[in-house]
Order: structure tokens, then C-alpha cells, then sequence
């Protein structure tokens, strides 16, 4: 697989006395789900926004499909920009328009200011906002205000919204933390299948270690903002688990007691075949 990503030396510092990332270095392929854990403070939000310059990082380099993200213009800036796709914890939707509205709003970055103004879209954008939305089964929900929607529904509309970009990648900031188990399985199984079937890269920060056991392809662990542990979900185990979460490992206690079952199964699946890569 073609490498689509590299961070290196990547450190983002604010102020003068808080250091968020330290020397950071990593790279991601195309089609890879990537899954960020680590204790809340650790810096996944700002590893995350620094790919795509919500956050600029201070210093290093980081390249996104052959271009220097940290030393691109402003107009290269959003042309890349309209290749990574951001889905947000809290949706970041328009409540009061409609839901496919608001999945059209991720083709802004391929209009022109007046377009956007006045919301000019193709009939080919509608139709694919809208084959988009019946994917993730929200085909019934197209015209309905966003306000109305549960919280699963919601983050399926962002999800839509940032697939409707076209992009390499998917950027995802704690998708399934405000979601109840159920909605967080169905939202984790989309983009399962998006990185498996459409060959768009995922990266999620995550706090939950089981899932990003059971979904991921590599997990990235970060304390204090350095990268602690790059490898494959098998190789997470209690040791691991204590070097990521440090003096707050107690907090992933049900994590660990279901860690080595979790693993089994991991394998299991693979050995079925029932879980393509």
C-alpha cells in the first residue's frame, strides 16, 4: 500500500510552559484504520487537528499525499482539506436545516464563496448525497431538520458529510463518546466498511481500548505527547496497557479484565476469515 501520511518530528507547543506533542513521528497507508488511545490530556485531539492545520503544530513536518501540509498556502491549504474528511464528537451540525443539507455543506470546499452563500449544488452532488445518506441508512431521514435526529443518526449525518468530500482519509475526534453502545457499534461498523470497501484511510481517537481492539488495523498509544506504542492490536496487552494509561490504567480496568478474551476472539474472526482487512 502506498504510504498517504508521515508525521516527523511533530511537536506542538502552547505558551510558553505546556508542550502537547513532542517529537512525534509515525506514517499511515492508504486504506489503514488507525485507532488513537491514551488518558484524556495526552494530545490525541491536537495529533489529530494538526493533520489537517485545525491546529498548527510548531514545529516538524507532516505530508499528506506527497504535499508538505505545514508549509502549504492558504489555497493549497483547503484544496488538501477537501481531501481529508473531519467527523466531531458533537456532530457539528446545522440543527435547524435539513439533513441533507447539511451532508451537502461537506462540498463547500470545492465552491466559490458566493456558492456557498447561496448553497449552489450540482444535480449530481444532491444524487450523491443522497446514495451516500441511503448507505448508511438514513434514507428516510433526508429531509428531516437535524434537531430531530437521535445522536447515532447524527453522527451518521456527519459521517456523510465528510464522505460527500470525496476524500483519502477520514479524520474522527472521539465519534462514538457521547453515543450509547449500540449507536457506537453501528457508527464504528460504518467506518469499518468505509476503510475496508472504499479504501479511505480512518484515523479515531478513541477512549474505549476495546473497541479499537476489535475494529483497528494499528493502534497508536499516547502519553503525554510522544507515541508509547505503533503496532498491531494483538500486540496491546497488560503491560502495554500500563505504559499507554500510566498512573490512570485503573480507568481501563474492565478493558483489562476483558483483554485477553477480546483477543481470542480478534483471532478467531481472522481465522474465519469473517473480518477482511
Amino acid at each position: 500500500m502506498t504510504m498517504l501520511l508521515e508525521f516527523k518530528q511533530v511537536s506542538k507547543q502552547y505558551g510558553t510552559d505546556t508542550r502537547a506533542l513532542t517529537d512525534v513521528n509515525f506514517a499511515v497507508k492508504e486504506g489503514e484504520f488507525v485507532s488513537i488511545i491514551g488518558p484524556s490530556g495526552a494530545g490525541k485531539s491536537t495529533l489529530l487537528r494538526c493533520i489537517n492545520r485545525m491546529i498548527d503544530a510548531s514545529s516538524g513536518e507532516i505530508q499528506f499525499n506527497g504535499t508538505d501540509i505545514l508549509a502549504s498556502k492558504k489555497s493549497e491549504l483547503k484544496r488538501l482539506r477537501t481531501q481529508m474528511g473531519m467527523v466531531f464528537q458533537h456532530y457539528n451540525l446545522v440543527n435547524r436545516l435539513s439533513v441533507i443539507e447539511n451532508v451537502l455543506h461537506g462540498r463547500l470546499g470545492y465552491k466559490s464563496t458566493l456558492e456557498g452563500i447561496l448553497g449552489i449544488y450540482s444535480k449530481e452532488e444532491k444524487h450523491q448525497a443522497y446514495t451516500i445518506l441511503k448507505t448508511l441508512g438514513l434514507e428516510d431521514q433526508v429531509y428531516k431538520r437535524c434537531d430531530q435526529l437521535s445522536g447515532g443518526q447524527k453522527q451518521r449525518v456527519g459521517i456523510a458529510r465528510a464522505l460527500v468530500q470525496n476524500p483519502k482519509m477520514l479524520l474522527c475526534d472521539e465519534p462514538i463518546a457521547s453515543l450509547d453502545p449500540n449507536a457506537s457499534k453501528v457508527i464504528m461498523d460504518h467506518l469499518r466498511n468505509i476503510s475496508t470497501t472504499m479504501g479511505i484511510t480512518v484515523i479515531v481517537n478513541l477512549h474505549q481500548v476495546d473497541t479499537a481492539l476489535k475494529y483497528s488495523d494499528r493502534i497508536l498509544g499516547v502519553n503525554k505527547g510522544t507515541i508509547v506504542y505503533d503496532g498491531k492490536p494483538t500486540g496491546i496487552n497488560r503491560e502495554q496497557l500500563a505504559k499507554i494509561y500510566g498512573s490512570e490504567i485503573h480507568e481501563q480496568q474492565g478493558e483489562l479484565d476483558e483483554l485477553d478474551e477480546l483477543k481470542d476472539l480478534i483471532d478467531l474472526k481472522e481465522l474465519e476469515g469473517s473480518h477482511a482487512r
